[in-house]
Order: C-alpha cells, then structure tokens, then sequence
C-alpha cells in the first residue's frame, strides 16, 4: 500500500504546487522604482478614483463624478484628453435583446504618433450593485498606472498608444461599439488590450485573443515575466455567457488581448466588489502584462500581428509550451503511431484488451462519484451548491472519491492503452476543438518516446516519467477550473481530475491493497462530503446573491425577491412571501404591496405604415421595451441609433436614466394592432421597502442590478 498512498500524496503535493506555487510577482510598493509597475501606486490610484466607493453605473450622478476624477488623473500625468459622449446600441446573435444608452468615453492620448494604435482599454461603469472595484476600476486604475510607466521609461513607441476608457460595458458594451461607429477611429487600431476582472483575486489570465494568434502568443511569452495563458480558455469562453469590451473589436475584424482575473468569484458584482478586498498580487500581474505587452507592440510590425493560429498552455506560469495550431492533428497521431508500436513491442492480448476499456470507466465512475458526493452534501446542507462559501471540505471529497474509482478502474490497466486514448482524444481535438489540444498532446508527446524507448514490459520508471507530465498538466488545469464555475459544477473538477490519473492507473494495478484503499477512500469521501454538508452555504464573505423588487402593474403592487433555492426565514417574516416563485412582471417569491401610487410609464405613439414611433414619457433610470415576435421588428432607431432587427421576440433595454424620455422608432412587418410591454426600472426601493431590506439577513446581498422598483404598462399600437 506504500506505492498507492505514495501517489496519492504525489498526485495531492502537485495540485497543491499548482494552486500556490505558480509564478506570479509580489506586489511592488509606492517606493518602486519610477520605471517599474506598482501594485501600491495602482492600489492609491484606485482609491483616488473610486473615493467612497459607491456604484457607478453608466448615467448616474456617480458614474460623471468617477469620471472627472479619471479626467483629473490623466490631467496630471499630462495627457491630452477627449471625451466622446453620445447614445450607443450594442446586439449579439445570441442576446434576444438590443442594449442602448448614452455612454461617456475617455479617449487620452498617451504617445503620439501617426499610423496604427495601439489601444489600452478598460471600463469605468460599474453595475448598481456594487462600487466596481475589481471590475473594473481595477483595470481603470492598472492603465494609469501602466501611463505613468511608460512616460517615465519616455517610452518610443512606433505607434501611436491610446488610453480608451469605456463608458456602460455593463449596459451592454455600449461605450466599445460607440467607439467602433467612427470609421475613422476604427480604421486606426492596430490591436488592443483589455483588461478586466471577474472577480478580485488570482492570475491575471490571458484568456482570449484575436483569430490567428500566433504572433501575439509569441509576442506575451517575450514580453510578460509570468504566464497564466491557454488555447483552452478561449475555447470555453466561446460557450460562456458572457462578453467584455473586447467582443465588438473582435467582431470588428480587430485582434488583440483580454486579460482578467477570476479569482473569489463570489463578490464580484456585489457590494463587496471593494478595493479592500482586492489582491495586489493580481494587480500588479495585471500591470506587468499591460506595460510588457504596450512596451513589445510598440516595436511590432501591427500590419502582421494576424499569422496562423497556435495552440499553448502555461506550466505553473513558469513556462509557455507553444505550436502552430496545424501542426497539432500530425503530431498527434505520430504519437498515437508511436504509443501503438510501444504497445506491439511490449505485446498486447487480452489484457490490452480489456486495458482498454479502463480510462472510459474511470472518466464515467468519476462523473457518477461527483454527482454522488454533490448530491449528499446539498441534502445534508439543504442548499444547492453547499460548498459556495467553504468548498475546502467538497473538494476533498470529490479528490478522495475520484482516487477511490482510479484504485477500482486500475485492475486491469494497462500503460500502452490509457496512453492510446489519451492520444486519441488529442486527435479528436485538433480537429474539432484545437484549443483543448495541448491538454493531450502535450503529455503524449513526453509519454511517447519514453514508451517506445523502455524495455519490453514497460519499466516502472518510464511510466512514471509519462505519468509526471500528464499530473503537472491536468491538474494545473484541474485547480484552475474551480474558479469559473464553483464545485457546483463538479463535473469540471472530476474530470479534470480523472484525466490526471489516466496515466497513473498502471502504476496502480499491481499494488497490494488497492481493493482496501479504495474502500477506505469512499468510506473518508462520504464522510468528507457529510461535514461539507454541514458547513454554512453562505458567508458574509461568500455570501447569497438576493435582490429585492418593487413592482407596480395594472394598478397592484408586488414585493418581489429573487428565486433563489430557500428564501431566508427573516425575509419571509418581513412579508407574506409566495411558497414559490411566481411571474409578477418579473419573476420571484411575491408578496402583496397593495394599489399602485406611482405614475405609471406611458409612450405618445404614432404610426405611419411599418414605422412606429415612441415617444416614452416616465421618470427612472432606464427602461425595456418587450417586443413580441408577432411584430416582426426589422429595425429599432434609439437617439439616433439604428439596430436591425430579426422578427423574433426581442427586448430593447435602454439603460440610462435619459432613456425614459427617449424616442425609439421602430419598423414592424406586422399590420395588426399590438399591444406592447414596457417597463420602467428606477435603482432601489421605495421608502416602505425599508422593513424588507433590515431582513435581509448579513449572508445575502444585491448583486448586478440590484435592489430596484419596476414599473410596467401596455403600450397601445394601432393597425397599418
């Protein structure tokens, strides 16, 4: 048993070296060298701009404040400065929804020059909920600081270098693509790079580039002192709901990087989301990777960043193991061709046979124990996702239990085998996936010769050499996954993890006691999963996400609070709240308010053949206008703005405080009278919602839009 507790300890010490022993820099202080980027100088920038860190959202009070703060910031650097401000609208195939408003962009100028540019971009808008630290004053507060750098290095750049301080990417991209509707400033990019946050804490990730990345790839590993960097990430990020400033350059035919850090999830967009909370370290990746890359791209040729593609992956940000991306599919089934003729060499039969079957059966068993696990501790917890605020005790479970299927799939393993579908799977993904690539390939290609190389057998050693490098690369990808999604979509952790030990189940079939040990391994995986159970769901640091809703429709008013699992019992004594969610214009827990009092939102229409014209006439801080497919939009004009439209059911969510008293003209296909939806959002409750937000317990908080009252009427549209 020596051997498999052995491994164990092995496989347990290189996640623990993937989660705290990366590469990243320490946190350089306000004493740093002038020429140097200063976690501590970004730290009192932020603190400058953000002063007492309120929301900001695009159109507010605030959001102009934070604003002339920037201004003052970039004033004293000595950058000249412009601000563009006019009505945007911003649409994704995959939204349903138009976004518009009236966005404020900061456009300095930090080198001049003439050609190309070179744009630092990052937003300056929060969400409602929260002051916006980490998304995204931060990446505000990292492109001063990166200006002021790269003034005192008298930075001679080839290229112009601008600063693009983006206005309502929370409201739907919109400062981005008001940007882009300038064919003139659009035609001047060379590349961008963006800096955001999902989050407060971890790497700074480069986790999306522009189509034929190559060059740029090449360029990060020359120019950052400390990877966080995968093809991988932009191949889940295409499946991911979500966008940042960079989506409309992108789909503007312009390339470049998007950097974020991810880490601790749980406050951002929340009222925790405060520079306090911040990690430096994050900061100041965040700054090395702006000023390396502004400092390299200023010497580039930007005319031949686009090349061909690549595939790559950090190795504890240590290292950037790249290849062109069509080199990818041949090389891996080299490596199948060589992992064959090891197996033919070390002879095969029954038992490769049924080798075979192993990793598939691991990968399954891995999957079923994780749901298994999950299961118990949310019974135990009475919440969904038990482990949100303490997962230390999850994920041990789910550890231990994926180790206690590989000792039961390691009975009939046999090396040749869980290497062959390894390089497989590297061949299905070069065709269909290449992102994913590297995460087979790469291992195959270290197991490979060494296969090939050993003695008929297979010697322990080159096995373990093999499996080394398949560990090092699955479960740095298995710690990492963690931070998108939570343990509560386990299946990211199993798998990865699963993965990891495909290679090491060789080592495991001979060891004695491994029907013990995995025995064992189940028994300390329930009883892990039975104390995540019992820990908290929520904390004050990782707490709940719970909006509370004022509605007012056909003159009745709702309380409404967010469906979440189980409504808290404070909440529920504070109003006569719904056993479950119910549609009350938006949907939630509901509870009666009595008659409507406020003025309800009304629109002066006039029609003239297809085209519709709103005149909205109602006081908020923006508002969405529900048009059903039975209209078949065409086209939406929003101050002076036109979207085309698709004639399927679609939102127009204007989301600015001047957007309640906008015209918005449409083109509807449709000649039939139609009754439309529009709704009025104003932040926060009316002064009797005091009682409900003094029971929302400390454990729960707003979050995105926050706290609002919603105020809904139909809209009358006569027949063509």
């Amino acid at each position: 048993m020596v051997r498999i507790w052995a491994l164990a300890a092995l496989a347990a010490g290189i996640w623990l070296l993937s989660a705290h022993g990366q590469s990243r820099p320490e946190a350089l202080g306000p004493d740093a060298p002038a020429t140097q980027f200063s976690a501590g100088r970004a730290d009192a920038v932020l603190g400058r701009i953000l002063d007492r860190q309120r929301p900001h959202p695009a159109g507010s009070a605030e959001s102009g404040a934070v604003r002339a703060r920037i201004l003052k910031e970039l004033a004293d650097l000595g950058v000249a400065t412009r601000v563009q401000s006019q009505m945007s609208c911003f649409s994704e195939p995959r939204w349903a929804s138009i976004s518009c408003g009236s966005v404020n962009n900061i456009v300095a100028e930090v080198v001049p020059g003439s050609g190309r540019q070179i744009v630092l971009m990052a937003h300056t808008d929060s969400v409602a909920a929260g002051p916006g630290a980490g998304d995204d004053a931060s990446g505000v507060a990292t492109i001063l600081e990166s200006i002021r750098v790269l003034k005192a290095r008298a930075l001679r750049s080839e290229h112009p270098v601008i600063a693009l301080l983006t206005d309502g990417e929370e409201n739907g991209l919109l400062g981005a693509a008001a940007y882009l509707r300038d064919p003139l400033a659009r035609d001047r990019i060379g590349t961008v790079i963006n800096m955001e946050a999902r989050g407060n804490a971890g790497p700074s990730y480069l986790f999306q580039t522009g189509a034929g990345d190559a060059r740029l790839i090449d360029l990060y590993a020359r120019a950052v002192p400390h990877y966080a960097a995968s093809s991988l990430y932009a191949e889940i990020y295409k499946y991911l709901p979500n966008d940042t400033d960079m989506t409309p350059f992108l789909a503007a035919g312009i390339t470049g990087y998007n950097f974020a850090f991810i880490g601790n999830a749980a406050q951002y967009h929340t009222p925790l989301d405060r520079r306090e909370n911040i990690d430096r370290r994050s900061l100041q990746q965040h700054g090395d990777n702006l000023v390396g890359l502004a400092d390299a791209l200023g010497h580039a040729d930007l005319t031949g960043l686009k090349s061909g593609n690549a595939i790559y992956m950090d190795v504890l940000g240590r290292w950037l193991p790249r290849l062109p991306q069509p080199w990818s599919l041949p090389l891996s089934v080299v490596a199948f061709v060589l992992i064959a003729l090891a197996g033919v060499r070390h002879g095969g039969g029954r038992r490769f046979a049924l080798g075979l079957l192993m990793p598939p059966l691991l990968l399954a068993g891995c999957i079923g124990v994780g749901y298994a696990l999950h299961g118990l501790a949310a019974w135990v917890s009475g919440h969904a996702d038990p482990s949100f605020a303490y997962p230390v005790w999850l994920r041990l479970s789910l550890a231990v239990g994926v180790f206690a299927v590989a000792l039961l799939a390691a009975c009939a393993a046999n090396a040749t085998a869980c290497w062959l579908w390894l390089a497989g799977l590297a061949i299905i993904c070069s065709i269909w996936a290449p992102g994913a690539a590297p995460y087979f390939l790469f291992p195959c290609l270290v197991a490979a010769p060494l296969l090939l190389a050993s003695a008929r057998g297979a010697k322990d050693w080159a096995q373990f050499a093999a499996a080394l490098a398949g560990l090092v690369v699955w479960l740095g990808l298995n710690q990492g996954s963690e931070v998108i999604m939570g343990l509560r979509m386990h299946p990211l952790f199993t798998v990865t993890a699963a993965f990891a030990l495909i290679p090491l189940l060789p080592l495991l079939a001979n060891a004695k006691g491994r029907a013990v040990s995995a025995a064992l391994s189940l028994v300390l995986a329930i009883g892990l999963a039975v104390a995540a159970g019992m820990q908290p769901a929520y904390s004050d640091k990782a707490p709940i996400r719970l909006n509370l809703r004022y509605v007012e429709s056909e003159g009745k008013a709702w309380w409404l609070a967010d469906p979440v699992a189980h409504l808290p019992a404070s909440l529920r004594a504070a109003a006569p709240f719904s056993r479950g969610p119910r549609r009350m214009v938006e949907t939630g827990y509901a509870a009666p308010a009595g008659a409507a009092h406020y003025l309800a939102p009304s629109a002066r229409v006039t029609r003239l053949g297809d085209i519709v014209t709103l005149d909205i006439q109602a006081e908020g801080d923006g508002v969405v206008l529900d048009i059903p497919a039975e209209a078949r939009l065409r086209a939406v004009t929003v101050g002076g703005v036109t979207m085309a439209g698709d004639e399927k059911h679609t939102s127009i969510v204007c989301g600015t405080p001047d957007c309640a008293r906008a015209r918005m003209i449409l083109k509807l296909a449709s000649p039939s009278p139609l009754a439309l939806d529009l709704l009025v959002y104003r932040r926060g409750l009316p002064p009797e919602g005091a009682k409900l937000l003094a029971a929302r317990p400390a454990d729960a908080v707003p979050s995105q839009g926050g706290d609002r009252s919603v105020l809904a009427a139909k809209i009358a549209i006569p027949a063509r």
